[in-house]
């Protein structure tokens, strides 16, 4: 359950016991603290077993639904539909001496370095989702072990120029929680995604490169990799 200013909303009710009975009981929560009610991200199993159409509105959330590829593909850029992302990568391989190290403790400071630089670039103070991302990083790479999470890093003349961390979200299927380089770099981003699916996710089927929220220029950059399918997510709404 979130509570922030207006934005506020639960997330679908998980586990082995009476999912039905807890999805009313959040409602019933929020209709009466709130006067509204709002279940976002909602996966499309659960919407389509669980939820009753009678009592909900289930309205198709694209901003938040994931975008999933086949890994395979992610690190082979084969064929016709991957040319301008194989064009990008070679240019980043031809012009940069660079080493592919996996994230450990000795490379977090470099690694927030390059974090600092990047809000630096992208305005973080002025918009308050970027701000909570830098957070997000921070508290991602102090606690790496406890999540379970795994990270890789492009390093060139001993800096981190890029880097991203993700985890396993299930037997068959990787999940990229974050992703980020050096802008100024051709083809650091094509080359961040096809090392790390490469060095770190070649045992996964699917990867989950998560949601666009929205965002046109994020949007389109998924899109360009070819997902094998989207996810879509759903906001559930009392009637």
């Amino acid at each position: 359950f979130l509570d922030k200013g207006d934005a506020r909303h639960a997330f679908q009710p998980i586990g082995s016991g009476d999912v039905h009975a807890a999805l009313d009981f959040m409602t019933e929560y929020m209709m009466d603290r709130f006067g509204t009610a709002v279940i976002s991200r909602v996966g499309p199993t659960f919407a389509d077993s669980t939820v009753d159409p009678n009592k909900y509105q289930i309205i198709e959330d694209r901003d938040n639904s994931d975008y999933v590829y086949l890994c395979e593909e992610l690190i082979n850029l084969a064929g016709n539909r991957f040319h301008k992302k194989k064009n990008l990568l070679n240019q980043f391989l031809k012009k940069n001496d660079f080493q592919y190290e996996e994230v450990g403790p000795e490379l977090v400071g470099k690694i927030l370095e390059l974090q600092e630089n990047w809000c630096e670039i992208k305005r973080c103070e002025e918009d308050a989702a970027l701000l909570d991302e830098d957070r997000a990083v921070y508290e991602a790479l102090k606690q790496m072990d406890m999540l379970q999470f795994r990270g890789g890093a492009i390093v060139i003349d001993g800096k981190v120029e890029a880097f991203s961390l993700g985890e396993m979200l299930n037997p068959d299927t990787a999940v990229i929680h974050i992703e980020k380089g050096d802008p100024s770099i051709t083809g650091i981003y094509a080359a961040m995604n096809k090392l790390f699916c490469e060095n770190a996710w070649s045992h996964a089927k699917f990867i989950n490169r998560e949601q666009d929220l929205g965002i046109e220029g994020l949007r389109k950059a998924k899109l360009s990799y070819n997902p094998h399918r989207i996810v879509t997510k759903y906001t559930l709404v009392p009637r």
